[in-house]
């Protein structure tokens, strides 16, 4: 997990910014596809995962 930039995503940082700009919708669609986000998102405990999957409702990996 120390090569994974997800934690700190200059795209997610877009989303969390600005959650409909171009950009952050864009992270946000990306992340049901990306291999680097699935990757991360599975090597969380699962309160960490819970806090994102709420955050970007996510419930793709949960």
């Amino acid at each position: 997990m120390e090569n994974q930039k997800c934690g700190d995503c200059s795209l997610r940082k877009k989303y969390d910014n600005n959650p409909k700009s171009f950009l952050g919708r864009f992270w946000r669609w990306h992340i049901n596809f990306c291999p680097g986000w699935k990757s991360y998102f599975t090597s969380l405990d699962e309160n960490q995962k819970t806090f994102l999957a709420d955050k970007y409702n996510f419930r793709k990996y949960s």
